[in-house]
């Protein structure tokens, strides 16, 4: 592992996405001309505009469920003798952990134009849009903290609140993050004095940031596209910022990966909606429609949106974990942070 420096109990409600411009109605598992995706939150938006073209171009209707990252593999497992969905889509280390689980599928989609980190070894499964883990604060929030130490003093007394390692995605890199800064053990510290301004509990980092813009929370974590997004399409009242750890802002990426599930339904729609998410015109318009970064490398990002993700992280230091080896000790590490903090 290294550093460089360069620039989500319950599963949320299901959506489905059918493409009404085209007049259908969502399939389900149940319809031949659907396909099922499971995901992480955080890319609502961007899935609206591309399952209704994804829609208009082939029949077949999407219907998505959303949840936190862990819940969305939770839910895949429980369901294997009775498999519902077709691609998953989360965070790492939950990717990781649901092709060790078996849960995922080769989908025989061409990932050649994707960098080696971006992509199981065995192209099982491939990133789809990258991102970045990041803090979220309120605009009217006062004091406004700019590092770790602030955020457990009393002026922050159950006015933060940060989604759950282990569930969330943006939770578990929380954790990940602080002990690459602190060390495991000062990590575990930190966050047990942070307990006492900690709201509690969250299985999802998407319902924290409208706590944050309408002021009753000051701080929460987020990921630089689920924030920038949010701040576009709905004004909200935050920004994103690094606290810092000995005078250095740190993140690590968090890109949202997409496999297609073992035992699928729709297996054949579900590789479609892949090769239409990873296609090369998709990617494109990753910047503009979901205001995070492609993957591809033969894809060229610009515009005001890809110039905000980039200003978002500029003169941060990005630590690239060893997913497999997170994932190895993960089971070890929540058990810890659930004994230290009682959560």
């Amino acid at each position: 592992m290294r550093i460089n420096r360069s620039l989500t109990a319950a599963v949320a409600v299901a959506t489905v996405l059918a493409a009404t411009a085209c007049g259908g109605t969502g399939g389900g598992s149940g319809s031949g001309d659907s396909v099922t995706v499971y995901s992480a939150d955080g890319l609502g938006d961007w899935y609206k505009a591309e399952f209704a073209d994804f829609t208009k171009r082939t029949g077949i209707t999407v219907a998505l469920v959303e949840a936190g990252s862990g819940e969305v593999i939770s839910r895949a497992q429980k369901e294997k003798s009775n498999p519902q969905v077709d691609v998953l889509v989360t965070l790492p280390p939950f990717i990781q952990q649901a092709h060790q689980q078996g849960s995922l599928a080769p989908s025989g989609v061409d990932t050649g134009s994707v960098p080696a980190e971006l992509k199981s070894n065995d192209g099982t499964y491939v990133a789809v849009v990258n991102n970045y883990f990041a803090m979220i604060r309120g605009t009217a929030a006062l004091p406004k903290p700019a590092d770790w130490a602030e955020l457990t003093g009393p002026a922050y007394k159950q006015k933060i609140q940060y989604s759950t390692p282990g569930k969330a995605g943006d939770g578990t890199a929380l954790l990940l993050l602080l002990q690459q800064i602190m060390g495991k053990e000062g990590a575990l510290a930190y966050l047990a004095e942070l307990q006492t301004n900690n709201v509690g509990p969250s299985t999802s980092t998407g319902k924290l940031g409208p706590k944050v813009s309408k002021g009753e929370l000051s701080v929460a974590n987020s990921d630089v596209q689920m924030a920038l997004a949010a701040i576009a399409a709905d004004k909200v009242a935050y920004e994103v910022f690094y606290p810092a750890f000995g005078g250095k802002r740190s993140t690590l990426p968090l890109p949202y990966f997409m496999g297609l599930a073992a035992q699928a339904p729709h297996a054949a729609n579900g590789t479609k909606l892949m090769e239409h998410l990873l296609s090369k015109q998709t990617q494109q318009n990753i910047p503009a429609r979901a205001w995070g970064a492609p993957v591809r490398t033969d894809v060229t990002p610009s515009g005001q949106q890809w110039d905000a993700f980039r200003a978002a992280i500029d003169g941060v230091e990005i630590w690239y974990p060893n997913w497999d080896q997170v994932l190895s000790g993960l089971d070890a590490d929540i058990k810890a942070y659930e004994k230290a903090t009682g959560q």
